[in-house]
């Protein structure tokens, strides 16, 4: 299961929670967590609680994060690669699906680029979002009104 999620903890302590209970969750149901590779954040907490609950975790990282001393220490693998496009892809190809929990511009910027590929028909896996506390509300509004405005189909 591909996570995006943010590189910080966010404002309100609800939202590490909810990525302690999904890692959880995840690695109760036997399956493993691919991510961005990172420690810090909402992204270092979802693999610190996949892997403390026995599960696995799976990063996917450019070489530039990895020199800034951004990679987690403690995952199942680190998959090294060039670019962040080539981050994308290799996460796509190791998913079977997609959840994005709370997160700033890039947890957004791997979301809408699955969700795309999905609608193009690149691939047909679930996208998802777990709503922690309203936080996905206004973007599903702006969806809403883009679908109202012709401009998307749902």
């Amino acid at each position: 299961m591909a996570v995006f999620i943010g590189s910080t903890s966010g404002k309100s302590p609800v939202y590490e929670q909810a990525a302690k209970d999904f890692a959880r969750t995840v690695s109760s149901l036997g399956r493993a967590i691919v991510y961005g590779g990172g420690r810090m954040g909402l992204i270092g907490t979802v693999a610190d609680a996949s892997r403390k609950a026995g599960g696995k975790a799976f990063g996917v990282m450019p070489q530039v994060l990895v020199d800034g001393e951004l990679a987690h220490p403690g995952l199942t693998s680190l998959e090294v690669v060039p670019d962040m496009h080539a981050r994308k892809h290799c996460m796509s190809e190791l998913a079977d699906g997609f959840v994005a929990l709370p997160g700033g511009a890039g947890t957004l910027e791997e979301l809408f680029e699955v969700w795309t590929w999905q609608q193009l028909g690149i691939h047909a896996k679930p996208v998802a979002l777990l709503d922690v506390d309203g936080f996905w509300q206004p973007p599903l509004k702006m969806l809403d009104h883009m679908t109202d405005q012709g401009f998307l189909a749902l």
